[in-house]
């Protein structure tokens, strides 16, 4: 399938293809992927990355929570601070929806209340090398 043909009229008169906003080129990993990134198992992983030197930062300073790689230390840190950074600590705290509770909601079965979980910012090693 091919190109968005639909144009939409802005106020200098000029068209401007409507597909650009569509594109997903830095779209970021989803609150559910995230949670699963987020059990002991996963996250030993992801925080312990090998060096690649293909990934910013040689895969060595990552955000579990944000799923973002970052070019050393100082800016991991300086990240934990952002807005950005707590904003997704504060959506990851609800955990996500499941099939049974999609039941539970459409009459099948009896209310359970949502649950949530308390999330902290991930621990950084310091090792200056």
């Amino acid at each position: 399938m091919g190109k968005s043909k639909q144009v939409g009229n802005h106020k200098n008169g000029s068209k401007k293809n409507i597909a650009k906003q569509w594109k997903t080129k830095r779209r970021t990993k989803d609150l559910d992927q995230i949670h699963v990134d987020m059990i002991p198992v996963n996250s030993v992983k992801l925080l312990k990355q090998e060096v690649d030197f293909d990934v910013t930062g040689c895969a060595q300073n990552y955000c579990l929570h944000c799923a973002r790689h970052f070019i050393n230390l100082k800016t991991l840190k300086e990240h934990f601070k952002t807005k950005d950074h707590k904003k997704r600590l504060r959506l990851l705290r609800e955990e996500p929806y499941t099939h049974a509770e999609a039941e539970r909601a459409a009459g099948m079965g009896s209310y359970i209340p949502h649950k949530t979980k308390e999330v902290h910012t991930q621990e950084v090693e310091e090792n200056m090398d």
